[in-house]
């Protein structure tokens, strides 16, 4: 009994690796609290004067039979051939933001004694960057300590920047250090180190590192990347505002060699609270989601026109989604039992949506996604072994805690 009982585990252990052809990650964040049920996953329509459940939006067909999305999504509409709503991810935070941003960027909940590193933070110790004239991680938004590298290191954070008009700052030569001045540095700095003793403390070695990487970084050909007046004016006022151009920065560091880049759409919102749409923050909830159209669709037509989009997988995150109920303003609260998140490009087999949610995509009825299933899938894609364990010292944390990537999506 004993060995029948182990043959299912014995086999799952020695199943296949699942593996894709993505090279990059493209990864967009909407923190607040996307509300499925009024974007990617909607429903029969509710009343909030009524206080009836339901979506807040009329609902509209889709490229793919079958799938509906939110009437303010018209261009994702007309590619989610490209594109796969996964609607069933879910975990255990309700009520409080920041544990569940640290939980849909570390891929587990929060433990007292270890650091886990963010998803980016993995595929940059795991796959590198692309380039050598590119850093493996970059953050277009505000950083915090959720997006950092845990026990891996500070040589696997990211190099961050807020304003897509200016590249990272700290890495723009001043004006008044001419080239010729600042190699005269460059070989004074060469000759120190070579005399300097070996440096076998990791913080000190870490520091080098990241000190010869900002070098190499403020060369001309990383920073061309930021020139995005080079861009043709349509393309540019294809992606829109500012979370556009963010979205049109991240294609181009794609080109440069990036592997991993988030979009963090934490700016001054149009609808004046944001994806955490409590209360009266929902009445103009319809402006970032058709702004979040503009500039996705956009990402993903841009890179298909470029030939990128089957080497590098776009998704949509965010940290849990909203309940079909209106509260007492006629907003909505927080939901992590149900919520979705998407995928676009990266070679994956799309199919519009997976998984499926009751009748007011509160409770899942099949195919349900976990967090740690949902980072395989990212790591699966980019061939990156999601069974692995990375170490802690001599601790060893698996790097997806047990998920298992979404085969029907794999060809």
């Amino acid at each position: 009994m004993a060995g029948m009982a182990a043959t299912p585990l014995f086999a799952e252990s020695n199943a296949p690796l699942i593996q894709g052809q993505a090279e990059h990650v493209i990864s967009i964040w909407l923190g607040g609290g996307m509300g499925q049920i009024d974007t990617f996953d909607p429903k029969r329509k509710g009343d909030p004067a009524k206080k009836v459940a339901g979506s807040y939006y009329d609902s509209i067909p889709t490229a793919v039979d079958g799938v509906q999305v939110c009437e303010f999504l018209p261009k994702m509409a007309g590619i989610m051939d490209r594109v796969t709503a996964v609607r069933t991810v879910h975990h255990s935070v309700i009520d409080e933001h920041a544990a569940a941003t640290n939980w849909m960027h570390v891929g587990r909940p929060v433990s007292g004694t270890v650091v886990y590193p963010s998803l980016g933070s993995i595929i940059a110790h795991e796959r590198g960057a692309a380039s050598e004239s590119a850093p493996p991680y970059v953050l277009i938004g505000y950083p915090n300590s959720s997006r950092g590298p845990g026990f891996l290191g500070a040589q696997h954070s990211y190099l961050y920047l807020t304003e897509t008009g200016r590249g990272p700052a700290g890495l723009s030569r001043p004006d008044a250090i001419l080239p010729e001045r600042q190699a005269r540095r460059d070989q004074y700095l060469t000759e120190l180190r070579a005399v300097q003793p070996e440096a076998h403390d990791k913080r000190l070695a870490d520091y080098e590192a990241a000190a010869r990487l900002s070098m190499r970084l403020s060369g001309p050909d990383f920073m061309r990347s930021f020139e995005l007046d080079n861009e043709p004016a349509e393309l540019r006022e294809a992606y829109g505002g500012e979370f556009g151009q963010r979205c049109l920065l991240s294609r181009r560091l794609v080109e440069r060699g990036v592997r991993f880049i988030e979009v963090s759409h934490n700016l001054n919102f149009l609808n004046g609270a944001g994806w955490d749409v409590h209360n009266r923050g929902i009445l103009d909830q319809h402006k970032l989601i058709a702004e979040m159209d503009d500039a996705v669709s956009a990402l993903i037509l841009d890179l298909e026109a470029k030939k990128l989009l089957d080497k590098t997988l776009v998704v949509i995150t965010t940290e849990f989604g909203r309940p079909p109920q209106f509260d007492g303003g006629g907003g909505r609260g927080h939901q992590g039992s149900a919520f979705t998140c998407v995928l676009a490009g990266g070679g994956l087999k799309h199919c519009g949506a997976y998984g499926e949610t009751n009748e007011l995509s509160q409770k899942i009825v099949s195919s349900p996604v976990s967090v740690p299933d949902f980072f395989a899938t990212i790591h699966a894609s980019l061939g990156i072994d999601y069974t692995k364990s990375l170490y802690d010292g001599d601790r060893p944390v698996p790097v997806t805690d047990g998920g298992q990537p979404i085969a029907a999506l794999f060809g």
